[in-house]
């Protein structure tokens, strides 16, 4: 797939709420754009996920929000 700026609107538009980027290290990274109820965060969900690759953001992603 494409470019980094194709390939992070692809995911954000896969996982509406997430805000991707990458870092300088080239790791990619998801941030909920909304905060998270107490319930949800004694619960486990993640604020942050991170992967070496889009295609293991996109895993991660699916698996939090499954």
């Amino acid at each position: 797939m494409g470019d980094f700026a194709d390939q992070k609107a692809a995911i954000e538009r896969e996982f509406p709420g997430w805000l991707v980027w990458r870092s300088d290290a080239g790791r990619w990274y998801a941030t909920r754009g909304g905060d998270l109820t107490e319930e949800r965060l004694r619960s486990g969900a993640a604020t942050t996920l991170s992967a070496d690759d889009a295609a293991g953001l996109r895993s991660r992603l699916a698996a939090e929000d499954g």
